[in-house]
Parts: structure tokens; C-alpha cells; sequence
């Protein structure tokens, strides 16, 4: 899996991809997401989101991660 670095508040971790035009970046620990015109737009918004949505607020600290995998899951409808 892919790894970046971008300076989310507190080490704080994030999905990026692409939707149409968007870029779309949504933290893991908590549901918040952004988007922006490029990766690094989308990013820097979600870093934005972030510190407004914890403002006040201690940033939990993070779990850290390890051996993580993305997995697509078929599901079939009642």
C-alpha cells in the first residue's frame, strides 16, 4: 500500500482517491473528509477540516498501524 506523508494534525491518518475531477481525502479515526482539485489540495483541506473539527479539543493520538491491507468485499442483496 502506498504511503505519504502530509502534516494532519497529530499524526493523524488518511484515504485519498479519486472521484470524477475531485480528489477526495477522509481520515481513519474519525469521519471526516475533504477534497480538492489535487492530492495535495485535498490534503491540506482535510488538515483544515480536522483542526476545525477538533478545535477546543485534545487530537487523540493515533493507533499505529501496521501490515494494513485494502480489501474489496462482494456483498449480494436481498
Amino acid at each position: 500500500m502506498k504511503r505519504s506523508t502530509m502534516n494532519l494534525p497529530s499524526g493523524l491518518h488518511a484515504l485519498l482517491w479519486k472521484e470524477g475531477k475531485w480528489f477526495v481525502a477522509k481520515c481513519v479515526e474519525v469521519e471526516v473528509a475533504s477534497q480538492g482539485k489535487t492530492k495535495k489540495e485535498a490534503l491540506s483541506n482535510l488538515s483544515e477540516a480536522l483542526s476545525l473539527y477538533f478545535e477546543g479539543e485534545a487530537i487523540p493520538k493515533p493507533p499505529r498501524f501496521t501490515d494494513v491491507e485494502l480489501h474489496t468485499l462482494q456483498s449480494s442483496y436481498a
